[in-house]
């Protein structure tokens, strides 16, 4: 079985010797490095050359550029969103590549054990900030007057999500183990031996992807379903005549929240849209394990480069809404390209802001409420 096909082992995220229940060693062919491989290896290092420029540059930003004046219980959810990218870029996607270059596993027990951790920790941590965010923007918009307690309620539900991450990717660190193959010459990370019975890889995995994609996704459809049908309220309200305070449904939310509502929304899409198709045909797989040798091996690498493409976009989301975070890309390029001044954070907050009438999230005071 190709390692290719291994990428749909969604939790145990490893190549397709990932399984408690693998035919016979002796009956094992070992994997190689195919032309579709290949040319995953080359768009995961593109994919990654984008993330990582992207995701520091936004958390610079946020750190010490202009976005230093994000409202100060937003500014931790966004350092958490780069801080989760980032570690999808710098752990996922060079263990994936490598991983598929050398085909069988170099790094030893200790470092097969970490690696996998790490990678799970990684998923877990950005699909929870999504729901932490989500859970932020229901807040803002549905109780406006309790801004005050956003600041604490925010790092308390960010410290909960990387707890929760790092609990849920701990059996990582137990049920994977570099295995030789004395006849074949050939060693992998796998999980080959930690489960008894077929059923409890069935339920850790059933448990994983629940935990992974299945709760994000309800809590976060709530979240933004509830803020909809607040807003939907409100218009009604309005428009039969009971606001006094708000000169047309427009006004239902200032511009400044509306603009990163829209900003949160669409991030949330980009994870949903992404990853989707990737988590569904891993399900498929499960109920239906004969299909893996059918199935073309360029849908699963199309599959996972196209879950990774969301690494790069939460960033270029971010900028599109965000005039301040364009502001220190471009200053920082004028100062790579000629300008003999470095872009400190002094010389970018005595700027000026957007022009007038262009809210921008990042710099409105409004929005910390």
């Amino acid at each position: 079985m190709s390692q290719n096909r291994s990428s749909l082992r969604l939790f145990s995220l490893a190549p397709a010797t990932n399984t408690s229940h693998s035919p016979p060693m002796s009956d094992w062919e070992p994997p190689s490095f195919t032309r579709a491989a290949q040319i995953r290896v080359g768009a995961i290092f593109v994919l990654f050359l984008l993330a990582a420029c992207s995701n520091l540059a936004l958390l610079a930003s946020v750190w010490c550029g202009r976005g230093r004046r994000l409202a100060s219980h937003l500014r931790p959810l966004m350092l958490s969103l780069a801080s989760a990218d980032l570690m999808m870029t710098f752990v996922v996607m060079p263990l994936d590549a490598v991983w598929n270059v050398t085909v069988q596993w170099y790094g030893g027990d200790a470092l097969c054990k970490l690696l996998c951790f790490l990678k799970l920790f990684a998923m877990q941590a950005s699909a929870f900030i999504l729901v932490v965010i989500s859970l932020d923007r229901q807040h803002a918009i549905l109780y406006p007057l309790d801004a005050l307690r956003a600041h604490r309620r925010n790092r308390h539900m960010l410290l909960i999500a990387w707890s929760l991450s790092l609990l849920l990717a701990s059996p990582q660190l137990f049920i994977f183990r570099a295995i030789r193959v004395e006849a074949l010459d050939f060693t992998q990370c796998v999980t080959h031996g930690s489960f008894s019975r077929h059923w409890q890889e069935t339920l850790y995995n059933m448990f994983q992807f629940t935990t992974l994609y299945i709760v994000p996704l309800l809590v976060m459809t709530c979240c933004y379903g509830r803020i909809l049908l607040h807003i939907h309220q409100q218009h009604v309200r309005d428009k039969a005549g009971e606001s006094y305070l708000r000169r047309s449904g427009t006004d239902i939310i200032p511009k400044a929240r509306m603009k990163t509502l829209k900003m949160t929304v669409v991030i949330v899409l980009t994870f949903v849209v992404c990853w989707t198709p990737y988590y569904l045909l891993g399900i498929w797989y499960w109920f239906q394990p004969d299909m893996l040798q059918v199935t073309p091996e360029y849908v699963h690498h199309g599959l996972f480069v196209f879950g990774n493409l969301n690494t790069c976009c939460d960033p270029v989301i971010y900028g599109f809404y965000t005039p301040s975070f364009r502001a220190d890309l471009a200053a920082c390029c004028r100062w790579m390209f000629g300008d003999p001044s470095p872009p400190s954070p002094n010389r970018l907050s005595a700027r000026p802001g957007p022009p007038r009438g262009e809210l921008d999230p990042a710099t409105s005071n409004q929005e910390a409420k």
